[in-house]
């Protein structure tokens, strides 16, 4: 490989971070630590209408937060920007893109295009109708100049047009190998820079890639279609073209194509709903990316290490949310307990703020739930549906506390006995192992199945079917609580018939 290898991620900020995104960028970032290169970032914010600071904002913290840095770019080391091609905003480089059309101007690789927005949609329709695909007639490509001072005369400001040559354009991918593509496929010359002088997208990267000496370009299969342009603008630019990597498609788990309006596509919805960065980051490098062990748990550094784009596949990566959950779980159960703590109490206040639970918790009651919730949390919002019923009333209906094979007498008689058993105790001896054996003695006493007593109980303290483990979480509500619970349920059966 070169020995100055330059990689970049270049969002564009006209939405939140997304997924894909976030993973070219991780990708970039890997190849880039992986290999001792440098790895920069670039805004191309060139869509004046739809781009936004609280985009751009967003898209940078959130890299930030998942703990992908970059060498040189906005936002390094807490500076406004750093590095030595700045500016690395598209509309602070608007001279080095007017300057580079001129040079294809003046060697003809270029041209200016009179047509009309009609004139356009009218060769768009007669293509359709002729069940041809979209592809530019050419009518401008070889006007005289005094036709070019006419039109000029008309009022009418040309766009400008490369000119595509016959041929194939061929590179060899690093992820999909060799891929040739036959130019006639491009739909004709194509418009780098708009009448009213804004540089287009296949134009600035083109440029902004060659100033800033990136040497390979890391991005997603969907760009496929993009590169054969690309090389052609390089080439009559007199660029040195750089190294390709087309990254495997995010999938739906159904195979399709992850979109915006049908998937959750946000990093920030991921980060809010609890899960971590280094489960994020872990999951993100396995989406398209094998490590060629059964190793499923990394973090970065790890990744930093092991990551080669020669293991990067070329089908699909479907994005499986179970998946992630698992893996988060994972990474919840290394954290130290003090950094967990740290992480649940946003989520619990958030709860609290939200009236999903009456209060939230201090610090020292998470750390004396750890034990009890630790190997339950899929994510760290999770904590209030684990939980949740230590910081909130219980009022289950009476239809809900009643066991399969109990009717509501029977459930009523199984409650009032286990709340004479547990009111024996006093809170001293309120611990799990203390609290179990009387109850399962009552229930083989009575001839119940202690798991339906249970249940009962279960419901009557917590409203929940599925807890933590019954008596840890007695002891966790406390005598009182768990005493009060009680008495509230036995009332709700009795007033209910």
């Amino acid at each position: 490989m070169p020995p100055d290898i330059r990689v970049r991620i270049a969002p564009s900020p006209t939405g939140p971070l997304h997924i894909g995104t976030a993973r070219t960028a991780l990708f970039n970032y890997l190849f880039a630590r992986h290999v001792g290169g440098t790895f920069l970032l670039r805004l191309e914010d060139t869509d004046v209408a739809r781009s936004t600071a609280a985009f751009e904002r967003d898209i940078l913290d959130g890299l930030h937060w998942l703990g992908i840095t970059w060498d040189e770019g906005p936002g390094v080391a807490g500076l406004e920007e750093a590095g030595p091609y700045a500016p690395y905003r598209q509309m602070l480089r608007l001279d080095s893109y007017a300057a580079a059309a001129e040079r294809l101007l003046a060697d003809d690789a270029a041209y200016r295009c009179y047509c009309t927005p009609e004139q356009l949609e009218a060769d768009r329709r007669e293509r359709e109708a002729a069940k041809l695909p979209p592809a530019y007639n050419g009518r401008c490509a070889n006007l005289t100049p005094d036709e070019r001072a006419a039109r000029e005369a008309e009022g009418r400001s040309g766009a400008l047009r490369f000119r595509v040559r016959k041929g194939v354009v061929g590179w060899n991918d690093m992820v999909r190998d060799r891929v040739e593509i036959d130019t006639a496929n491009l739909g004709g010359d194509f418009v780098i820079v708009r009448a009213d002088g804004t540089p287009l997208y296949h134009f600035t990267v083109v440029v902004d890639d060659a100033a800033m000496r990136v040497s390979h370009v890391i991005r997603g299969e969907d760009h496929v279609s993009n590169t054969p342009k690309h090389i052609l603008l390089f080439e009559a630019l007199g660029y040195e073209v750089p190294v390709f990597a087309h990254l495997p498609l995010i999938l739906n788990p159904d195979g399709s194509k992850m979109s915006k309006r049908k998937s959750q596509t946000a990093v920030a919805d991921y980060i809010a709903q609890g899960f971590t960065r280094e489960a994020l980051v872990n999951y993100f490098a396995f989406l398209g990316w094998s490590p060629g062990t059964e190793e499923d748990v990394m973090d970065l550094a790890t990744l930093e290490q092991r990551f080669e784009l020669d293991k990067v596949q070329k089908g699909g990566a479907r994005f499986d949310r179970e998946r992630l959950e698992w893996l988060n779980g994972q990474w919840i159960r290394r954290l130290g307990d003090d950094d967990l703590v740290a992480r649940l109490l946003p989520f619990t206040e958030a709860a609290a703020a939200a009236g999903v639970i009456e209060r939230a918790p201090v610090e020292d009651e998470l750390t004396a739930l750890l034990p009890l919730v630790r190997e339950r949390l899929s994510t760290l919002a999770s904590i209030t549906d684990v939980v949740g019923f230590l910081w909130r009333d219980v009022r289950p209906d009476p239809a809900a506390l009643v066991p399969k094979r109990w009717d509501r007498a029977t459930t009523a008689e199984g409650l009032a006995a286990a709340r004479d058993a547990l009111g024996a105790h006093d809170p001293v001896t309120w611990e799990a192992d203390e609290l179990e054996p009387p109850l399962r003695a009552l229930a083989e006493a009575r001839g119940w199945k202690a798991g339906d007593l249970f249940m009962a109980i279960r419901m009557a303290v917590t409203g929940q079917a599925a807890t933590p483990p019954l008596f840890d979480v007695l002891v966790a509500l406390g005598r009182e609580r768990t005493l009060s619970r009680l008495d509230a349920a036995i009332g709700a059966l009795r007033a209910a018939g």
